[in-house]
């Protein structure tokens, strides 16, 4: 079996946003690869420095979010990037091929710099060696286990051709030693956030959790964002701008169709609609929250999965770095 590789930053819950735009499709690729699913520990630090316990609290939620949405321990690793020391030293080997101005001209870096100096002002020039070499980490995980695939969105593809890059050089210097990763775009789109942004994010308050219960799931559901000319009741409306038939559509509500044609003709008001789609959410998440309230229920087995997919990982990577050691001639009693 091919060998894939994805995984998570643990600095929140997760949310609508990751299951149709990954954890969905994960889900069914598990049974045909073998499947590695890191929980980046080290990389959520590289902006967290300050603050491990959001860090480390938030690797238990990420875990509890994986199995509840249907991530099956049997057949996938669930694993711990910071109990991986030799993503650490491929890290540092990695770094050796790849220069600084390289790693500015990556478009998603470039987006991130940008995006903290415009939240930080001066103290986003203060960009640390560990958020500039996140691309380099990255190229290490995949490398580590050596994975054939990589299931990406498109803001992760510039990261996926850096490590592509630097995988292919170490090849050509030391010898074949890794496969070239190859991307699997995600079918689904970006989905928006409730408040129309293109994308649902944790940093803007406008997205939904797996976890969220019924009473946050239909507050936030009031507050979504439709279109701006429908004024009263039974003002015929454009359902392409409301951001609740958007989400109707990506739960695939049972009478989605029904919904489109009324709003269009103005016979369907607003808050009836809200409150009908978060019944439906509530509807559509309800498997995914049983499975995670047995797994809060049952810590210790969320504790064994975690352990049993770190140890696979790490004797993976262990094979792969005996590897790496002999052919950058660094084997020296062996």
């Amino acid at each position: 079996m091919k060998t894939i590789l994805t995984g998570d930053r643990p600095t929140g819950r997760l949310h609508l946003g990751h299951y149709f735009g990954s954890l969905e499709n994960r889900v069914k690729m598990q049974y045909d690869y073998d499947t590695y699913i890191l929980i980046a520990d080290v990389q959520a630090l590289t902006d967290n420095f300050n603050n491990p316990k959001k860090v480390r609290d938030n690797v238990r939620e990420v875990a509890l979010d994986y199995l509840a949405a249907g991530i099956d321990p049997k057949q996938a690793h669930i694993y711990i990037q910071s109990l991986i020391p030799e993503t650490s030293e491929l890290t540092v080997y990695f770094s050796n091929l790849v220069s600084v101005p390289r790693l500015f001209r990556n478009p998603t870096t470039k987006f991130e710099v940008a995006q903290k100096r415009e939240l930080f002002g001066n103290e986003g020039e203060s960009i640390t060696y560990g958020f500039l070499g996140y691309p380099v980490s990255q190229a290490a995980d995949i490398a580590g286990v050596n994975a054939n695939i990589v299931p990406v969105g498109e803001d992760q593809l510039p990261h996926l051709e850096q490590a592509r890059e630097i995988i292919r050089k170490f090849n050509n210097i030391y010898g074949q030693t890794f496969n070239l990763p190859e991307a699997v775009l995600s079918k689904t789109p970006r989905i928006k956030g409730l408040d129309g942004n293109e994308k649902m994010s944790k940093s803007l308050n406008n997205c939904i959790y797996l976890a969220d219960t019924p009473e946050e799931i239909t507050k936030k559901v009031m507050s979504a964002v439709t279109d701006p000319n429908k004024i009263r009741k039974d003002d015929p409306a454009n359902p392409n701008v409301c951001m609740v038939y958007y989400y109707h559509q990506l739960i695939k509500s049972p009478n989605v169709e029904e919904v489109c044609s009324e709003c269009k003709k103005g016979e369907r008001g607003c808050v009836y609609c809200k409150k009908e789609l978060a019944r439906n959410i509530i509807e559509f998440l309800k498997p995914i929250q049983e499975r995670r309230k047995y797994y809060e229920n049952n810590p210790e087995e969320v504790e064994k999965i975690l352990k049993e997919g770190t140890e696979a990982t790490k004797k993976k990577a262990e094979e792969v770095m005996k590897r790496v050691r002999e052919n950058m001639k660094l084997d020296y009693f062996e």
